[in-house]
C-alpha cells in the first residue's frame, strides 16, 4: 500500500481537503496522514505555517504501514519543508514529492493508493488531477502533462526536484501570425545540451523560431539557450520546428543541423555512464587525514603528482531582503544586461584563445550569459518587485537550474555551466573577483566540488598536472575537457573536498584513485606502472607459450582504440553503455548497430560479450527498481532477467545477428551469476538465439565454488576480480575507506580464483580474467599460475603485462601462485609472489 501525507500552510484547509478524499474511498482503504499549520498561538488562534519536523514524523509514521509515500504540497514554504523532511526523518521508504495541485492532487492520490495502485501510479495520478477539469475550461485547448515527467523518486538521503519546472511549461500561446512547421529528429547521441542548443541559437539568426518536443513537450524559442536545455531533448525525439512565413531559411538551416546530428555524430550509441545532478556544496567539509585512499571515477587516463590547489571562494547568495526604491529600479535593470554583456565578451575572449572541446564549451557559455531571456526576466523581477540586480540574477538562474536538475541524467549536469555563468554576472554586478582557478607558478592538483567550464578550460597551457571533483559525472564538461587536454582527471570522489591545500596528491585516472602524501617509492612505482608501453600483439611466456591478451572495451571508439593498441581480442565488451542515459530500452536494430561498430574492430578474432550488467553503481530507469535497500546484493546483472526476461531475449538475438553479420568471433558470457542452475538456464536462451559460445562471469564466492559444475553447462568462464573481492570481503569497492579490503591481493580472493583455475584444468575449458587485477604486471603472472588462459585490461596496460609475463617461465608463474596462496595477508601475498619470482 502507498501512504500519502498531505503539507499545507493551513490546518482547516489541509483537513477539509482530506475529508473530501476519503468521502471518495469507501472502507478507509487509504492510509493519509495531514501535516498541516505550524501550531496555534497563545489564544489558541491556528498559525499558519508549515513544519518540516511534522512532516518528517508522517512519513515515518507511514513507513511502518506503507511501501511508499506520496507527499502533496501546497503552497511556497510547505516545498521547502518536505525537501527538509527527508533529510529529517528516519525511516527508508521510498519517497516522492509530487509536483501536483493541493486539492485535486489529494483526492486523486487518495483513491489511487486505496485501490492499491503502486507509487508510480499514484504520483502519475496526482500530477494529471487537473486535466479534467483544464479540458473541460478550455475545451480543445492542449492540455500540458510535462509535470507528469518531473515526480521523483528518491532514496532515503536525496532531495528530488519538488515541482515541475517553471521553464518546463509550454512558453506561450501560438501567435497570430501564420507559421510554416517542419519536424525533425534529434540524432545525436547526447541530445540537445549546452553545444548543439548554442549552434540553433547562432542558425536562428534572429528569426522568430520555436521548438517543441513531441508529442505534447515543453516549447522554446531557437534564440534562448535555457530554454532549450530545458527541453530535455535527447537521441530518437521528434522535434517540431515553427516560424513565421519569410523565416523558411532559418528553419532549414536548424533543420540541416539536426539532420547532421550536430556535428557529432549520428550513429554510436552512448558510451558513458551519468552521474546524478551536482548538489550543493557542503557548508563545512571534514578534512581528509594524509594516508587516505579515495575512489572515485576516472574520467581521463593518466597518473600525476603534485600538491594541491582549491579554487577561490564561490559567490555568495544575495541578500534577499533587499529591496530597491520604484525609482532607482530602472537604473538598476540596467545593470543587469551591462554585466551580461561583460561577462558574454570574457568568455568569448577565453573562447577565441582556446580550441577543441574547450573552444566550443565557452561559446555556449558565452551565449547563456547573453541569453534575451534571462537578461528579460532578470530585469522584470528588478522593475516589478524591486530585486536587486544580483538578487535577480541569482533567482532567474534557480529556477534554471531546477528544470535542469529535475530532467536527470547528461542534462543535470548542465547545472554547473548556469552556476558558473550566474556567478560570473552577480560578480561583475558586485565588483567582487570572479571565483575560479588561481594563478599559480607550480605545477598543482585542482581539487574542486566541481568545475564550471570557464575554470576547466582555463586550465589549457597552464600548471595544472591533474583534476578531483566531489561531483561530476564522465559526460561533464570537466571530464570532456580534461580529457582534451590530455589531464588526468578523476571525478565523483566522495570526500575530496576535505582536502587539504598543499597536500600531496598522487591521482590515477586510469583507476579513479586519488592518494593522499604518497611516498616517493609510491609516486615513482605508479608513474612507471601508467607509462604506455608498445604491444606487439603476442602475449606470451619466456618459453613462448601462448597468454593471449585482451581488452576490455565499452563501444566503438574504445574497440578501435584497443585494436591499435594491439589487443588481441575483447575479453569483456561491456554492454551496459548502449543502455545507459536512456529513458527506455534500446531497440534490437539500435543494439545491432552498437554491437556491430565493436565486432568490426576485431575481423577473425575473439570478442567475449558480457549481457547488460545493470544495478548496483549502474542503475537503469527501465531495468531496476527505484530504490533497492542493498543494490550492490540485488536485482542487477543476469537477474534482470526475472523481472524483464524481454531486455536479455531482444540483447541475445541483437547479439546473434551482429555476430552473423561480422566476422568476429564472438562470445557472450552472463554477469553475476550465483547458482548452476542460473547458468544452465542462461546457456540454453543463449544457444537458443544463435550463439555458440557460452560462458559466465564469475563474480561471487558462490559462482566459484561451484566452478567444477558450472563448466558441465557452460564452456568457459571470466573472473570479474572487481565484484569477485567486493563479494568475498563484503566491502564496497566504491567505498574508498575500504579500499584495504578491496585489494585483489586478498587469500581469500586468490583462493577464491585458484579453485576455478583449478576446475578449468581438469574439465579443459578456458579461464578468463577480465577484472581490473588483469592488467597489473605484478599480479597477472600469479593469476596465470592459478590457472588463467587469457587476461583482459584497458588497452594502456597491454604492453606492460606483455613485458611482466614474456620475462617468465610457466614454472615461475605457478611458484608466484603457490607462494601467494600460502601468505595470510595481502602485503604478505605481495611480497611472496616477488620473491619467488626473484628467485
Amino acid at each position: 500500500m502507498i501512504g500519502v501525507v498531505a503539507v499545507s500552510h493551513s490546518a482547516r484547509l489541509g483537513e477539509a481537503a482530506l475529508e473530501l478524499a476519503l468521502q471518495m474511498v469507501h472502507g478507509g482503504g487509504a492510509q493519509v496522514r495531514v501535516a498541516a499549520g505550524a501550531g496555534a498561538d497563545a489564544d489558541g488562534t491556528p498559525i499558519l505555517g508549515t513544519d518540516a519536523v511534522a512532516v518528517a514524523s508522517a512519513i515515518d509514521d507511514l513507513a511502518t504501514k506503507c511501501d511508499g509515500v506520496l507527499v502533496l504540497m501546497d503552497l511556497g514554504s510547505a516545498v521547502m519543508s518536505a525537501e527538509l523532511a527527508l533529510e529529517l526523518r528516519t525511516s527508508d521508504v521510498p519517497v516522492r514529492l509530487a509536483p501536483a495541485p493541493f486539492v485535486e492532487g489529494l483526492l486523486a492520490a487518495v483513491i489511487a493508493a486505496a485501490a492499491g495502485g503502486s507509487l508510480d501510479v499514484v504520483a502519475t495520478e496526482a500530477a494529471a488531477a487537473l486535466d479534467a477539469k483544464t479540458g473541460q475550461l478550455q475545451g480543445d485547448a492542449p492540455v500540458d502533462t510535462a509535470s507528469v515527467e518531473t515526480a521523483t523518486a528518491v532514496p532515503s538521503s536525496a532531495a528530488p526536484a519538488s515541482a515541475a519546472p517553471p521553464s518546463a511549461v509550454p512558453a506561450s500561446s501560438p501567435p497570430e501570425e501564420p507559421r510554416i512547421t517542419r519536424r525533425v529528429r534529434v540524432r545525436n547521441p547526447l541530445g540537445i545540451h549546452a553545444r548543439p542548443a548554442a549552434l540553433i541559437a547562432e542558425a536562428s539568426a534572429g528569426a522568430d523560431v520555436r521548438l517543441r518536443r513531441l508529442p505534447g513537450g515543453p516549447e522554446a524559442s531557437a534564440a534562448s539557450l535555457s530554454r532549450l536545455l530545458v527541453l530535455g531533448a535527447r537521441r530518437g525525439d521528434e522535434i517540431e520546428l515553427s516560424a513565421p512565413d519569410g523565416d523558411e531559411q532559418a528553419l532549414a538551416a536548424i533543420a540541416a543541423l539536426f539532420d547532421k546530428g550536430f556535428g557529432e555524430g549520428v550513429d554510436d550509441a552512448p558510451t558513458s555512464a551519468h552521474s546524478g545532478p551536482p548538489a550543493a556544496a557542503p557548508a563545512a567539509v571534514p578534512a581528509v587525514a594524509p594516508g587516505t585512499l579515495l575512489r572515485g571515477r576516472g574520467v581521463s587516463a593518466g597518473v600525476a603528482a603534485a600538491f594541491a590547489l582549491t579554487l577561490a571562494p564561490p559567490v555568495l547568495e544575495p541578500d534577499a531582503a533587499t529591496v530597491i526604491a520604484e525609482d532607482e529600479r530602472e537604473a538598476e535593470a540596467s545593470r543587469i544586461r551591462q554585466a551580461c554583456v561583460a561577462v558574454a565578451a570574457d568568455l568569448r575572449s577565453r573562447a577565441a584563445a582556446s580550441s577543441g572541446e574547450a573552444r566550443g564549451i565557452l561559446e555556449a557559455s558565452a551565449l547563456l550569459a547573453s541569453d534575451p531571456d534571462v537578461v528579460a526576466e532578470a530585469s522584470a523581477l528588478t522593475r516589478d518587485a524591486g530585486r536587486s540586480a544580483a538578487r535577480a540574477i541569482w533567482e532567474v538562474a534557480a529556477a534554471q537550474l531546477q528544470a535542469l536538475e529535475s530532467l536527470g541524467g547528461r542534462t543535470a549536469e548542465r547545472a554547473a555551466d548556469v552556476r558558473d555563468v550566474r556567478d560570473r554576472v552577480v560578480a561583475e554586478i558586485l565588483g567582487l573577483t570572479v571565483p575560479g582557478v588561481p594563478q599559480v607558478t607550480e605545477p598543482f592538483v585542482l581539487v574542486a566540488h566541481d568545475l564550471s567550464p570557464a575554470d576547466t578550460a582555463a586550465l589549457q597551457g597552464g600548471r595544472c598536472a591533474a583534476i578531483v571533483t566531489e561531483q561530476g559525472g564522465p559526460t561533464s564538461h570537466t571530464a570532456i575537457i580534461a580529457r582534451s587536454l590530455g589531464l588526468p582527471a578523476v571525478v565523483g570522489a566522495r570526500g575530496a573536498t576535505g582536502i587539504a591545500a598543499g597536500t600531496l596528491v598522487l591521482v590515477d585516472g586510469d583507476r579513479g584513485t586519488v592518494e593522499l602524501e604518497p611516498t616517493r617509492e609510491r609516486i615513482a612505482a605508479a608513474t612507471h606502472a601508467a607509462t604506455v608501453t608498445p604491444f606487439d600483439g603476442r602475449g606470451r611466456l619466456a618459453d613462448g607459450s601462448s597468454l593471449p591478451l585482451l581488452a576490455n572495451v565499452g563501444h566503438t571508439t574504445d574497440a578501435r582504440t584497443a585494436a591499435a593498441a594491439g589487443a588481441q581480442g575483447v575479453g569483456l565488451f561491456r554492454t551496459e553503455f548502449c543502455f545507459l542515459d536512456r529513458t527506455d530500452a534500446p531497440t534490437v536494430a539500435e543494439q545491432v548497430a552498437a554491437y556491430r561498430g565493436v565486432l568490426a574492430a576485431f575481423p577473425g578474432r575473439k570478442v567475449v560479450v558480457r549481457t547488460l550488467d545493470a544495478g548496483s553503481d549502474k542503475p537503469l530507469p527501465f531495468a531496476n527498481a527505484d530504490h533497492e535497500q542493498n543494490p550492490a546484493l540485488g536485482v542487477r546483472g543476469l537477474r534482470i532477467a526475472r523481472r524483464n526476461p524481454q531486455l536479455l531475449d531482444d540483447q541475445l538475438r541483437a547479439l546473434a545477428e551482429a555476430a552473423s553479420a561480422e566476422s568476429a568471433h564472438v562470445e557472450v558470457m552472463a554477469p553475476m551469476i550465483a547458482t548452476v542452475e542460473e547458468a544452465r538456464e542462461f546457456a540454453a536462451a543463449a544457444r537458443a538465439a544463435g550463439l555458440e559460445r557460452v560462458g559466465v562471469m564469475i563474480e561471487t564466492p558462490s559462482a566459484a565454488i561451484l566452478a567444477a559444475e558450472m563448466f558441465e553447462v557452460v564452456d568457459f568462464v571470466s573472473l570479474g576480480t572487481n565484484d569477485l573481492t567486493q563479494y568475498t570481503l563484503a566491502a564496497d569497492r566504491l567505498l574508498g575507506e575500504l579500499g584495504d579490503l578491496t585489494d585483489p591481493w586478498q587469500p581469500a580472493v586468490l583462493r577464491l580464483i585458484a579453485t576455478v583455475g583449478s576446475a578449468g584444468r581438469a574439465a579443459n575449458r578456458a579461464v578468463g580474467v577480465c577484472g581490473e587485477a588483469g592488467g597489473d604486471p605484478a599480479l597477472a603472472p600469479v593469476l596465470v599460475g592459478l590457472g588463467a588462459t587469457s587476461l583482459s585490461m584497458t588497452p594502456r596496460s597491454l604492453g606492460r603485462v606483455a613485458a611482466a609475463l614474456a620475462a617468465l617461465t610457466p614454472q615461475q608463474c605457478r611458484a608466484a601462485a603457490e607462494a601467494a596462496l600460502a601468505a595470510a595477508t595481502a602485503a604478505e601475498a605481495r611480497a611472496a609472489a616477488a620473491v619467488a619470482i626473484a628467485c
